[in-house]
This record gives C-alpha cells, structure tokens and sequence, in this order.
C-alpha cells in the first residue's frame, strides 16, 4: 500500500516556474514507477511524466523541454519541475505510483491532486 500526497502547486505567470513534490508512504517507494498526470478543466486526464526506480524517464510531448521529473528514494518523494510555463498548462496535477505500469498506463495508487493555475 503506498499514499501519495501532493504539493506545490498555485498561481503562476507565463513563463515562470514551480516545482511540484509527490510524499509516499511505505517502505518500498523505491521499488515503485512515478508518474504525473494532469487534468484541465473538460479535459481527459492525461499523461504528462514518469521516472523508473532507474531513474530512466518518459515525458509527453506537450512538456518535453519543459519539464523534468525526478526523485529522491532516499526521502520517499517524487517531483516535477515545471518551466516556461504556459497558459494551456492550467490543470490539477497528480501523482500515480505502481510497482510494473510505465508511461501512460493504469496506476494503482493515487494521489489528491494539486492545483496549478498560469495566468497573467
């Protein structure tokens, strides 16, 4: 069982940056893929990022370039780096864990979601 919690997201301009953090309970986060998705307001939630116990990567590319996901096993949290940053970015944003599933796939474990709004 692992728990996912999200944080940092808020209110941006274009152009500018956040960095999100995934918290994971249990003691086997390292064992587990990572994965970010994000959903618009009317929109599909859709595949943005995901990072391999490796640390090998996968991107949408709608963000490649842009973003970079990454973590840190050592204290159980995952991140996404957000750059240039546009309007069509507007979404809340999740993180997913699961122990086989890679890329855009069907994640076990879920996060709450985190809000991150880019406007002017």
């Amino acid at each position: 069982q692992v728990q996912l919690v999200e944080s940092g997201g808020g209110l941006v301009q274009p152009g500018g940056s956040l960095r999100l953090s995934c918290a994971a309970s249990g003691r086997t986060f390292s064992r587990y893929i990572i994965g970010w998705f994000r959903q618009a307001p009317g929109k599909e939630r859709e595949f943005v990022a995901a990072i391999m116990w490796s640390g090998s990567t996968t991107y949408a590319d709608s963000v490649k370039g842009r973003f970079t996901i990454s973590r840190d096993n050592a204290k159980n949290t995952g991140y996404l780096q957000m750059n240039s940053l546009k309007p069509e970015d507007t979404a809340v944003y999740y993180c997913a864990a699961d122990r086989t599933t890679w890329g855009n796939g069907k994640y076990d474990y879920w996060g709450q979601g985190t809000q991150v709004t880019v406007s002017s």
